[in-house]
């Protein structure tokens, strides 16, 4: 099968992934083989690609935004048949005996595994991932618009929930890229007030078409304080402007894998009961609920798609902020 394949970690501009032919996998019991249709492109791509996190094992074929169709299921398999439509996405797989996976906090998991870190991912024509692991993917949603629900909207959900915001609170979005364009439209349909901090024009006018009542630049003093934020852009100086027009007792979710410096803080920007939290991972709960809202919503994806072989430069695309809403491989 036809992969890329990342072998040394390095700068996107350099053209680090190359195409290879790798054997098919063959999935074993318990296991699903996909035949690949699509794959979004998602920032921890480049954090791996670039070597911005320890990388447990190369070669790798990154990508965990898949969307497939089951070709073959190994002994036991009882949920998917050949030609059922699935989605995989960060989470790969979990111990189920410690302390986390037992009190459902499995994203948190020791030895937890991530698809396209270390396991093989979907930039490639074939991959395989355990029954338990596994979504059905609705109808309703096409193949490149469901990808970018399998982490960015997944990990904008958990930071959603984490951030405690509630009915008719005001939100505030900072960065709108593949993940604040799909959480967004959670929170509109939850009744919330969104304020966006971005530097793009273009991501602004999509923010304000997304139901945003207010959409700035960070500088900016939106129409009142926050009730809760949630930081998509991994720049610790965002931390320091949200709890800045952050409310008493508000909250602020940290959404990235990474985070440049968080600046020192005047503690009287924390001080009154504010909270500031990271948000890991995400659980098979998370999935299975964003999903079913995705239907509900209905949530709109506007993807840009690019041919696997444009993987390289559609990353690059994606580093320089040069697309709005969320890039999408699809695989032939």
């Amino acid at each position: 099968m036809r992969a890329l394949c990342l072998n040394s970690a390095r700068p996107i501009e350099d053209h680090p992934l190359t195409m290879v032919e790798l054997p098919t996998p063959i999935p074993g019991p318990g296991e699903l083989r996909l035949r690949v249709l699509a794959c979004g492109l998602c920032r921890t791509d480049l954090h791996i690609i670039e070597g911005d996190l320890p990388l447990p094992t190369l070669p790798i074929v990154p990508g965990h935004q898949i969307v497939g169709v089951v070709d073959e299921v190994g002994q036991g398999v009882t949920r998917f048949h050949p030609g059922d439509r699935v989605g995989v996405p960060w989470l790969y797989s979990t111990c189920g005996r410690c302390a986390f996976c037992r009190h459902d906090r499995e994203n948190l998991c020791d030895t937890a595994r991530f698809t396209g870190y270390h396991v093989n991912g979907g930039y490639a024509e074939c991959v395989v991932v355990q029954e338990a692991f596994a979504y059905p993917l609705p109808s309703g949603i096409s193949t490149a618009n469901a990808a970018p629900l399998l982490c960015a909207g997944v990990i904008g959900f958990r930071a959603l929930r984490l951030s405690e915001i509630k009915l008719g609170e005001r939100l505030g979005l900072y960065g709108f890229g593949g993940s604040a364009h799909i959480t967004i439209q959670v929170a509109v349909h939850w009744g919330c007030e969104v304020t966006v901090f971005t530097r793009s024009e273009a991501h602004r006018a999509l923010a304000l078409q997304l139901g945003a009542r207010w959409a700035g630049r960070v500088e900016d003093n939106p129409p009142g304080a926050l009730d809760s934020a949630v930081i998509f852009a991994p720049v610790g100086p965002l931390v320091l402007e949200a709890l800045r027009v952050l409310r008493k007792g508000g909250t602020i979710a940290i959404a990235g894998i990474t985070m440049s410096p968080i600046p020192e803080l005047d503690y009287a920007l924390l001080y009154q009961e504010r909270t500031v939290r990271s948000v890991a991972n995400s659980t098979r709960q998370d999935v299975h609920d964003l999903l079913r809202l995705a239907v509900e919503i209905p949530i709109r994806t506007e993807v840009h798609t690019f041919p696997l072989e444009e993987a390289n430069h559609a990353l690059h695309l994606l580093k320089q902020s040069r697309f709005s809403g969320a890039g999408v491989l699809t695989i032939s």
